[in-house]
Order: structure tokens, then sequence, then C-alpha cells
């Protein structure tokens, strides 16, 4: 018969007592500690979570009172509040233990113990821990799912020939559980890609965890991708789950990879090989099963030639790859992706019917978009705001324009020249110019690297 129970931790001072239970236990658990001296409770705890432990209510430096066992108890309680413990009494020690059933603990057993009522004991201890863990999961769950349903503007709008290949591609990869590497410019719509995958997965009822690489510190890298024990840093102040726990039967998006550095890369690595992460503060590894898609803005194949990024890893996260078009791209999608920010703007800013002249549209079809979608959508928003009638026309635009003021740090529209090369060294040479001349603005305006940057300062011949 497969065992249900996963781990139960038994601390008791009498070696008899300690070895009966062992012996009990083990046809019913797959793993029983044992432990004499409760002085290791701190150090256990911190070695990983079980299912139940047995706490013995008295030690040797207190025979009768119980309140070794109460102290214990407390000590159980305050590491990890949701820690299942019954504890082991004598026949005169039951008021001692009803009291114990008020501050926390979930049982108790009296000695000399019934076989068959210490397992089915321990069985339904074992349960309520499994509701505790499932309740925790959902709960962690209901907030990335939230935090997915308001996400804004969930629809991916477009006709163009460059999207329809996109589309694709996630028709052929969805319902597999390839890694998916999505390369694509800042404000493409990587993650709308990542989630459409995943909601044509096989994994669509769980969770979609969303991961902004570029915003987690080295500190933090961690903590937040595979969790923490309570008191494993200065404000870990519970146990929590870290994202890839989250998404464990789901999908976890992985934005912006290619800014991790060297050594987080490594521990990225290993988890991916080993398909576990184990939480700060404990040495119990966790299984997960979870889809992996990433997303860059880097030219990730170069940074390996450069080596800045491994090469192993990037086998491990790029099964398939989708390249995700530029807004300049797709040119002739922006006209439904005015109309569909235009609309989304005019209702929440309660503009009434709005619309978009043919001239405004002819604009902005001609301007080369560094910021892509992101952008569209920020410049539909600030016009609307502006506007004082119905239709937003050309001079509502007025900060796109070659007229506009050349310190406003907005890119200019550009000649009617589509070749991508000339469209990006007039992007370079403009960032650069607004920027007087200061690299690491003008790369962080552009969605770069600095390192990105001067490779193409040197591919134009711009140094």
């Amino acid at each position: 018969m497969e065992k249900e129970i996963n781990k139960v931790l038994i601390i008791d001072d009498d070696e008899d007592v300690l070895f009966a239970a062992k012996m009990l236990l083990k046809k019913h658990v797959k793993e029983v500690l044992i432990e004499k001296d409760p002085r290791k409770i701190p150090f256990l705890l911190n070695q990983g979570s079980y299912d139940v432990i047995l706490l013995d209510m008295n030690f040797s430096q207190d025979t009768t009172s119980g309140k070794e066992g109460m102290y214990w108890l407390e000590q159980i309680k305050e590491r990890d509040p949701k820690a299942v413990v019954i504890l082991i009494t004598a026949f005169g020690d039951v008021e001692t233990a009803v009291n114990a059933l008020k501050k926390g603990a979930t049982d108790f057993v009296l000695k000399p113990w019934q076989n068959e009522k210490l397992v089915a004991t321990i069985h339904a201890a074992a349960q309520l821990k499994n509701s505790y863990n499932q309740v925790s999961r959902l709960e962690q769950e209901k907030q990335q799912l939230e935090e997915s349903i308001d996400a804004p503007f969930k629809s991916i709008i477009g006709e163009s020939k460059a999207l329809q290949n996109v589309f694709t591609i996630i028709d052929k990869v969805a319902a597999t559980d390839a890694n998916v590497l999505i390369l694509g410019e800042n404000g493409t719509g990587k993650e709308l890609i990542a989630r459409a995958l995943h909601k044509k997965s096989t994994r669509k009822d769980h969770s979609f965890v969303s991961v902004d690489m570029g915003a987690l510190t080295d500190s933090l890298f961690e903590s937040e991708l595979f969790g923490h024990k309570k008191g494993a840093f200065t404000d870990a102040k519970i146990d929590r789950a870290g994202r890839f726990e989250i998404a464990d039967k789901g999908t976890i998006f992985l934005d912006e990879i290619g800014n991790l550095s060297a050594p987080l890369q490594a521990k990225l690595l290993n988890v991916l090989q080993s398909r576990t992460v184990t939480r700060l503060g404990s040495n119990e590894a966790i299984p997960f099963d979870t889809r992996l898609i990433c997303a860059t803005n880097e030219d990730i194949n170069a940074r390996v030639n450069d080596g800045d990024f491994r090469q192993d890893l990037l086998y491990r996260i790029n099964t398939v790859e989708i390249h995700l078009p530029s807004l300049r791209e797709r040119i002739e999608d922006i006209p439904l992706l005015a109309d569909h920010f235009l609309g989304i703007y005019a209702k929440k800013y309660k503009k009434g019917d709005m619309k978009i002249s043919q001239n405004a549209l002819r604009l902005l079809q001609k301007y080369q978009w560094p910021g892509n979608i992101r952008e569209l959508q920020h410049a539909i928003e600030r016009s609307l705001i502006m506007a004082d009638h119905s239709t937003l026309e050309a001079d509502d635009f007025f900060f796109l324009s070659k007229g506009g003021n050349p310190n406003s740090q907005q890119a200019t529209v550009i000649d009617d020249s589509f070749n991508l090369e000339d469209v990006e060294r007039q992007t370079i040479q403009k960032a650069i110019q607004i920027h007087g001349g200061n690299i690491s603005k003008a790369a962080e305006e552009l969605g770069l690297t600095r390192a990105s940057l001067y490779r193409r300062l040197s591919k134009y011949d711009l140094q």
C-alpha cells in the first residue's frame, strides 16, 4: 500500500518510546525522524517541514508538570504557526494536554497508546496539515490569478502577416510543455504572448506566474523564486513559497531573463535541471512541475558569444523561440491598436465616442515607435486627455512631430524610409543627442543594456 504521509518527527527522551513509535509508523509513513533532545527542535524545523510532529509533554528536566512540553509547543508554533503537533502524555496529564490544545496543539495521545488509535490520530493530523498546505497554496494562486485578471489590455490586437506568423507558432507550441523563449524589443507585448501560450495550454486552469527578472536584486532572487523559511533573514517573518512553487502545475514567465548576472544564471540553471527548489533557510528540496516561458529584449546569442550569458542555460530555456515583431514591422496594425486604446481611454476618462482622423493615422504609421506598442498606448492616452474635440487629429500628436521640442526626450518621425537599419541608426542617434552623449541614459531610453548599445554603435560606426 502506498504511504500517504511523507514525514513525521517524534521528540521524546525515552528511547523505548522512540523505537516503538518508529517501528509502528514506518509502515504508514515514508520518513520517520526521531530525536531525544528537545533543544534540537529549532534546528530540525529549519531542515524542512513535517506532516505531523509528536511531542512528549515531559522531559528529563521536568518529568511531571508538562511545562517543558508547553514551552516547546510554543517554540514550534512560533516558528511554524501551521505546524500540526500531537502531544504524548501520561494519563494524569490530561488536563495539561487539554490546555495545550488551546495553545495550538492538534491532539494528544496517552501512554501507553493503542497502536490503531495512534495511527488513526496521525492520519487525521496529516490530512489537517495537507489542508493547511492546500489553503496556503490556493491563497497564493488566487493572488496570482487576480493579478493576471487585472493585467491591462489582455487581448492581442493585430492582423499583420508578421503577427499571424507568431499566432501560428503559438498554436503549434501551446499544447506541449516545451520551454519557450520570446525575443522582442521593449513594449512589443512579450507578456501577452506568454499569457496566450498559457491560455491555450493544458495548464490553463492553474496559475500563470509572471516574474520581472530585471527588477530582482541579487539578494531577493532566491527568496522570490525559491521561497524562504521563517527566520531565514531579517524580514522573513513567515514561511513563504517561491514563484516556482506557486506556479506548480501551471506556467512561470521569466521576463527580461537576459538581465541575470552570472551567479544567478548558475542558480537558475541548477533549479531547471533538478526540477526542485530549496527555500532559503531550509535543506529540503521541493519538486515542481512548471512550464517555463522566458523573454528578453537582448540579442541573447550575441550575449552568449560575448560570454555574458551561459550557453547551457540558453539551451535549457529556448526549446522553441518566438521572435516578436516590432511595431514598425507591423504598421498595418497601428489603426487597429490605436482604435483599441482609444476605446479604453475614452471610457476611462469619460470622453464619449472618440475617433482618430486618417491624417493622424498616417502620421502614426510614419513614426518609428522605439517604445513600440507601449509607446503607442501612452501616446493615445496623452492625446485623448489633452484633446478638446471628439476626433484626434495629427496636431494632437505634436510631441511626435519633427517640430516638437528637441529636448522632449521623444524620438522624431523619420523620413519615409522603412529600412530597419536606417530606422535603428536614426533612433540611436536621436537618443544619444537627446541625452547629451550619456550612454547609460540613452541605453535606458532605448530599452537596451549599455553593452548592447555599444555593439550597435560599433555596427553603425557611430562611436
